[in-house]
């Protein structure tokens, strides 16, 4: 069933979706604890946002966050800084339904460009974004240090 037969609707995040945002950040291979939800969604600038998806008398089955970036060495740009729709839900659309909102306000923001990271290993996530359009522009790797 396509979204649209599924009634789905895209809008802005609310504190009371954290409990499902929270729920859904398993499924993309993340424990994030509710309180770290609830402090992001209430500490969103003008400059991020976090959208859901929603389908009637079911709720929150997908979310995408987005950050508006600016550097030295590129214009306003946007990040998806996070993706995923419910497993029972995926292949209907969905995640389209995400992208293409969060394309939209990037937009609406005057950004030039939509990016993103991927892990190596997520090879579903690159055959969706390529679908839509995306295509690999560099392979880097990533550091961290804890501090």
């Amino acid at each position: 069933m396509r979204s649209s037969e599924l009634g789905t609707s895209v809008r802005q995040a609310l504190l009371t979706d954290a409990p499902r945002i929270a729920a859904l950040c398993v499924q993309l291979g993340y424990e994030v604890p509710l309180a770290h939800v609830e402090h992001h969604l209430r500490g969103l600038s003008g400059d991020q946002t976090v959208l859901v998806a929603v389908v009637p008398r079911v709720g929150v089955v997908g979310w995408i966050g987005i950050a508006e970036h600016s550097t030295l060495t590129s214009s306003r740009r946007a990040e998806i800084e996070g993706l995923v729709v419910e497993d029972e839900y995926r292949g209907n659309g969905i995640g389209e339904m995400l992208v293409a909102s969060a394309e939209a306000w990037a937009r609406r923001r005057g950004c030039t460009t939509m990016g993103l990271h991927t892990n190596v290993v997520r090879e579903r996530a690159h055959a969706f974004y390529r679908r839509l359009g995306y295509e690999v522009v560099k392979t880097q790797h990533v550091f961290q240090k804890p501090l």
